[in-house]
């Protein structure tokens, strides 16, 4: 019987995080079956009672404890690298703000014998999220239409699989064998950029990252504009919100740019240097290009 690992990480988002794993628990009941499930979650320092809940309605769940500045990242590495050396065949990457549709589990495993027919080789499988109220795409895979510019385009689900370049984790499935040739979250990334990083990385060992044909769950995208009063904000304020995580995480993007596009990294560095110094004129120059 093969045995899939769940990784999650939370901060004080216990509704949403059980909310999330009640849908879990119902998608895999449809392959029951056929399958070993076990949960790992880490709270990175949850003062709202995430844990004491987790553990009160899923007391199987394996909960790890943060140290409080882990964010989403290093939240997951810390879930994953718990999990990794138990004999798993597979790794769900779930957000803890997602709600899994009931036959996502059954989807994704048909997606790794799509894969396997199709390549020949195992790959990652990328499950998009809706808004549960417009219905419109929310998460998913991209794919890149210029390199030196970084520029891509979202895949929503079009009833077929669709290779994608840049994948979101809050619905990623991993078999071990792809955890063999590149590794798990790649470290060095704060909050955000893992994910997509980690696609990337399966795209140049020639692994296929595989959006699936129908969505798979759903989930608000709760992310504000990100310069949303930033030009009313001090020389201080800018330059602490342009390396926070939560912020612009300003060191994650050149070391992302570093890893994978390198002759983008002087660009993105005086970029850097000049919305914290002009932000008025940087703002302007994103809307004229819009």
């Amino acid at each position: 019987m093969k045995k899939i690992a769940v990784l999650l990480t939370c901060f004080n988002r216990k509704e949403k995080t059980i909310s999330s794993l009640y849908s879990l628990y119902n998608a895999y009941a449809t392959v029951s079956k056929s399958i070993e499930l076990d949960v790992f979650l880490t709270d990175d320092g949850s003062t709202d009672g995430t844990s004491e809940a987790v553990k009160e309605k899923f007391p199987k769940t394996t909960i790890l404890k943060g140290n409080g500045n882990l964010y989403w990242n290093g939240g997951m590495r810390h879930t994953w690298t718990a999990a990794l050396d138990k004999g798993y065949d597979y790794f769900l990457l779930l957000n803890d703000d997602t709600t899994l549709y009931d036959n996502a589990l059954k989807k994704l495993l048909e997606a790794q014998v799509y894969c396997v027919d199709k390549y020949g080789q195992q790959g990652i499988y990328i499950g998009s999220t809706q808004d549960p109220n417009t219905k419109k795409f929310t998460y998913g895979g991209s794919l890149l239409t210029h390199k030196f510019k970084f520029s891509y385009h979202a895949l929503p689900p079009n009833g077929t699989y669709q290779k994608c370049d840049l994948g979101n984790a809050n619905i990623m499935f991993v078999p071990k064998e792809v955890v063999t040739q590149i590794g798990i979250l790649s470290d060095g990334y704060r909050h955000g950029i893992g994910d997509t990083d980690y696609t990337l990385k399966a795209v140049k060992k020639n692994i296929p990252c595989l959006v699936l044909p129908d969505y798979l769950g759903h989930c608000e995208n709760e992310h504000k504009e990100v310069y949303e009063g930033f030009s009313e904000k001090t020389l201080i304020e800018r330059w602490k919100y342009l390396n926070h995580p939560l912020g612009l995480a300003f060191k994650s993007t050149v070391l992302f740019m570093w890893r994978h596009f390198p002759t983008r990294v002087p660009f993105v560095v005086i970029a850097g240097i000049y919305k914290v110094f002009f932000p008025g004129l940087y703002i302007k120059s994103l809307r004229n290009n819009r």
